[in-house]
């Protein structure tokens, strides 16, 4: 049987089509950085399409695969399912080590400028 594709899900739909439990999915929220979903006025979880694709990978990750939680997480991480705010913190503060010299090196630049041009 053929399901139509919805724009949002609620928790109970994600795990029938997935086949999934609600707790192991709410467990998978706090172990996963990549799987957020937002939640409605109401509180309830709302999933979208991606989100549902997301969380079957997770599952073959580590119900076909045999991946750890912490072996998946990392194949997401490497696969593109991440951006800058849920990069490990070392990644980040790397990151923003970057930026700040890339900032204290104009900041010399235009130091210089104002020198030449005074």
């Amino acid at each position: 049987m053929a399901r139509a594709k919805k724009l949002f899900y609620k928790i109970g739909e994600v795990c029938e089509i997935c086949q999934i439990q609600p707790h192991v999915l709410r467990y998978w929220e706090t172990e996963f950085s990549v799987l957020s979903p937002t939640k409605n006025n109401a509180g309830q979880r709302i999933y979208r399409q991606k989100d549902v694709e997301l969380i079957q990978q997770i599952k073959c990750l580590l119900y076909e695969k045999g991946f750890t939680i912490a072996g998946a997480n990392k194949q997401l991480l490497e696969n593109g399912h991440a951006n800058a705010s849920e990069l490990p913190l070392f990644k980040k503060d790397l990151l923003q080590a970057s930026r700040q010299a890339r900032i204290q090196q104009i900041r010399r630049d235009l130091e210089e400028l104002l020198e030449l041009l005074s």
